[in-house]
């Protein structure tokens, strides 16, 4: 009798087409799940998502908070206001809660709202450090907060659900600042970034649920500052910044996976200091900074398909350094 071969075991993050029911799925470690399986709250119209301050031409901060359905096209509506105006923001969110956390004026300001009802922000609490260009990740109930300028290593956080001030966490492996983060819903990711006077290209992890020091996880492409960052549950993107000049690249990691982040594609323009949003299938990018100055433009990508972005629509207002969340995100599982 001849023996069998041993079946090799399914990779984390492994795709595969069902037929029965037409969808994509994803093996999660124990069993393949549909990509876009979200509970109804998170999905009823589409993922909805919020950009929040910035800097406008002039130049001044502005408080504004803007929205759109990420899944369909076009230019961002009205939402509200933050509690003050300002720009270098920290952004993330549960299924019912955006945050926005310091930055520039406000180093210490935490706001929230319900992102499905229009309508100003509320003071959620205080931070624990005072900070500026910070990057957040988040799972359905806890928010990390990590770096700042000048070259911050704290992280900490905050627990979405309830309101109070962060806590601490942990450290990032090396002070950053102006780089991007994004996450599953067990693993958060901080990427690039610059630590002065060098950019950089470290890719930086924890697991949320989980207090203690971020740990390396790879390396992106190119050292980078000033870019923005956005995942489903499986992929993490980082886009754009200044690698010296305004880049326009995308990068991608299995977030599952340790290793180097790989080419997924460009951006329409070289652009740095871009707000982020994304769905289960798709990061938007918007505003910014280009060469010739500040920007309203907004594009997109699918995020399990690599190749160049298209256009999405616009901001309401030109303007850069604007932070974004959304109830879809990859930290929302």
């Amino acid at each position: 009798m001849t023996a069998q071969r041993p079946l090799e075991p399914t990779p984390v993050g492994a795709l595969r087409f069902n037929t029965d029911t037409a969808l994509l799925e994803y093996f999660n470690g124990n069993e393949y799940v549909n990509i876009t399986t979200t509970s109804p709250e998170r999905h009823t119209g589409g993922t909805r998502g919020v950009w929040g301050g910035g800097q406008v031409p002039g130049p001044s901060e502005v408080n504004t908070i803007d929205y759109q359905n990420i899944d369909s096209t076009g230019n961002l509506i009205d939402f509200g206001d933050l509690t003050a105006a300002r720009r270098s923001i920290a952004s993330n969110s549960s299924r019912t809660r955006g945050i926005w956390a310091c930055g520039s004026n406000s180093k210490t300001t935490i706001d929230f709202v319900t992102i499905a009802s229009t309508g100003n922000a509320t003071s959620f609490g205080t931070a624990a450090v005072s900070r500026d260009d910070p990057d957040a990740c988040a799972s359905e109930t806890r928010m990390c907060i990590g770096g700042g300028y000048s070259t911050v290593i704290d992280i900490e956080y905050i627990t979405i659900a309830s309101t109070g001030n962060g806590i601490d966490f942990g450290d990032l492996t090396v002070g950053r600042t102006v780089g991007g983060a994004c996450g599953s819903a067990t693993r958060g990711m901080w990427t690039g970034g610059t630590t002065a006077p060098a950019n950089k290209d470290e890719i930086d992890y924890v697991t949320i649920s989980t207090l203690g020091n971020a740990a390396d996880f790879g390396n992106l492409t190119v050292a980078r500052s000033g870019s923005t960052s956005g995942s489903n549950s499986i992929r993490g993107l980082t886009a754009g910044g200044t690698s010296p000049s305004n880049d326009n690249t995308i990068d991608f990691f299995t977030i599952a996976t340790l290793g180097n982040a790989v080419d997924f594609g460009d951006m329409t323009q070289q652009a740095q200091h871009r707000g982020c949003a994304a769905s289960p299938q798709r990061v938007v990018f918007g505003g910014g900074y280009l060469s010739s100055g500040m920007t309203n433009s907004m594009d997109y990508v699918q995020i399990m398909t690599e190749g160049n972005a298209v256009d999405f629509g616009d901001l309401t207002q030109t303007r850069t350094q604007p932070e974004a969340c959304s109830n879809g995100h990859g930290g929302l599982g």
